[in-house]
C-alpha cells in the first residue's frame, strides 16, 4: 500500500471494518482522512492510526484513552512521551485484565461446585423416589 490513498471501501476491506465504523472514528477525532468532494481518502498515517485503534480496542482501551495516546504522537521527540504513556496505560489495562481473569476463575470454580452439589442433590432425590 505504501503512500497510496485508499477509498473508504478499500479501508473497510483491508481492516475488516464498516464504513460506519470509519465515519464514527472520524467523528471521534481518531482518523483524519483527506476529503475530495464527497470522498474520503485514507493515507498511510490513517492506516497506522486505524491499526492502533483496533489493537487498543482489542485490549479493552476506551476510545478516549486511544485518542489521548494518538494525540501524543510527536516524531520530533522520537515518540518517547507517547510510548511512555502507552506503556503506562497498557500496564494498567493488563492489571485490570489479570484481576478480571482471577475473578472469572473464582466464579467458574464456584459455579462448578454449585453444579456438582446440585447434581448430587438431584441424584439423592431420584434415588429416594
Amino acid at each position: 500500500m505504501g503512500d497510496e490513498l485508499l477509498t473508504i471501501r478499500q479501508m473497510c476491506d483491508a481492516f475488516d471494518v464498516t464504513p460506519r465504523t470509519l465515519r464514527f472514528y472520524e467523528a471521534r477525532e481518531l482518523l483524519f482522512p483527506q476529503r475530495r468532494g464527497q470522498h474520503r481518502l485514507y493515507g498511510r498515517p490513517d492506516r497506522a492510526r486505524l491499526t492502533l485503534i483496533l489493537r487498543g480496542k482489542r485490549f479493552g482501551f476506551s476510545l478516549e484513552q486511544i485518542r489521548q495516546l494518538l494525540e501524543l504522537y510527536d516524531p520530533a521527540e522520537r515518540n518517547i512521551t507517547q510510548t511512555e504513556a502507552t506503556l503506562a496505560t497498557a500496564r494498567d489495562r493488563l492489571a485490570d485484565m489479570e484481576r478480571q481473569h482471577r475473578e472469572l476463575g473464582e466464579a467458574i470454580a464456584e459455579l462448578r461446585q454449585q453444579i456438582a452439589e446440585g447434581e448430587t442433590a438431584l441424584q439423592a432425590l431420584k434415588s429416594d423416589a
